[in-house]
C-alpha cells in the first residue's frame, strides 16, 4: 500500500510538474517584455523618427485631459459601428443565401470574389462624388471593405456543411427555409464567426482611412496633425488606440462564438478557460 501511495504522489508531482501556464500569463509577459524592449531601444531614437511607451503615455494623458481624445474617438466610432454592423447584418444572410443556392452562386458569386479581390480603396473619390464628405461616405467605406470577408466565410462554411445533415432535413419534408435555419446557419457559425473576426481588421482600417480621404476628424485626425507638427508619441496615441481596438473586438467575438457555439471548442480540442 505504501508503494502504490508513493507511485500516486509522484504521478500528481510529474502533473503539477508539466501543467502549461495560463494563456494570459504567456500573453501579459509577451506584451510587459515587448514595452521594457521598446522603451529601452525608443529612448535611444531621435523623437522625430520613434516614441517610446512612458512618452505615447504622457501624450494619452495630455488628450484624454484636454478632451480632444474622447471627442475623436467618438467622431470614428459612429461610422465604424453603423458600417461594421451593416456588413454583418447583410453580409450572412448573404453570404447562406449564395452558398445554399446554385443559382444565386452563379449569379453572384463573380461579384463577391471580384469585389473582395478589388483595392476598394481606388472607390473612394466615387465615394465622395456620391455621398459627400461627411458621416455617409465613412460608413459606406467601412461597410464595403468589411462586408466581403464575412461573405465569403459565411459562403465557404455553407459548402462545407455535410450533405448527410441537409438529406436528414430533406427526409423529414424540411422546406429550404427551414433547413437553412435549423441545420445549415448552427453548423456554418464557425465559418461566420471566422468572417466576422476578419473583417473587425478591414473595418478599423477602413475607418481611419475615410477620415483621410473626406474630411479630417477624429483619430485620424489627430495622427495627420500629430504627424505635420513631428509629434511622433502624440501620433502613436490613436495608433495604439485602434490596435487595442481591434484587439478587443476580436477576444469579444470570440467569447461570442463560444457561447452561441460552445461545440467548436470540443471540436477543435481547444481549451478556452
Amino acid at each position: 500500500m505504501a508503494e502504490v501511495a508513493d507511485t500516486q504522489r509522484t504521478d500528481e508531482a510529474v502533473t503539477t510538474e508539466r501543467r502549461p501556464w495560463p494563456r494570459w500569463a504567456i500573453t501579459l509577459a509577451s506584451i510587459v517584455c515587448a514595452l521594457v524592449l521598446w522603451e529601452i531601444v525608443g529612448r535611444n531614437i531621435n523623437p522625430i523618427f520613434g516614441s517610446y511607451p512612458s512618452a505615447i503615455a504622457v501624450a494619452f494623458w495630455q488628450l484624454l485631459l484636454s478632451g480632444q481624445l474622447g471627442s475623436a474617438l467618438a467622431q470614428s466610432l459612429q461610422p465604424f459601428v453603423v458600417g461594421y454592423g451593416l456588413a454583418i447584418v447583410i453580409g450572412v444572410p448573404l453570404g447562406l443565401v449564395i452558398g445554399r443556392f446554385r443559382t444565386m452562386e452563379a449569379a453572384f458569386g463573380i461579384y463577391v470574389t471580384a469585389g473582395y479581390a478589388m483595392p476598394l480603396v481606388a472607390l473612394v473619390p466615387l465615394l465622395i462624388l456620391w455621398l459627400g464628405l461627411g458621416f455617409k461616405v465613412k460608413a459606406a467605406v467601412v461597410f464595403l471593405m468589411s462586408l466581403f470577408p464575412i461573405v465569403i466565410n459565411t459562403w465557404l462554411g455553407v459548402t462545407a456543411v455535410p450533405k448527410t445533415l441537409i438529406e436528414v432535413g430533406k427526409s423529414f419534408v424540411a422546406p429550404d427555409v427551414v433547413i437553412l435555419r435549423r441545420i445549415i446557419l448552427p453548423a456554418t457559425l464557425p465559418y461566420i464567426m471566422a468572417g466576422i473576426r476578419l473583417a473587425v481588421g478591414r473595418a478599423v482600417v477602413a475607418m481611419v482611412i475615410a477620415e483621410f480621404f473626406t474630411t479630417i476628424s477624429g483619430l485620424g485626425a489627430v495622427i495627420i496633425n500629430s504627424a505635420n507638427n513631428f509629434d511622433t508619441a502624440t501620433m502613436f496615441v490613436p495608433i495604439i488606440i485602434l490596435m487595442v481596438m481591434a484587439v478587443g473586438l476580436n477576444a469579444l467575438i470570440g467569447w461570442v462564438e463560444h457561447k452561441v457555439a460552445p461545440w467548436q471548442a470540443e471540436i477543435s480540442g481547444r481549451d478556452r478557460e
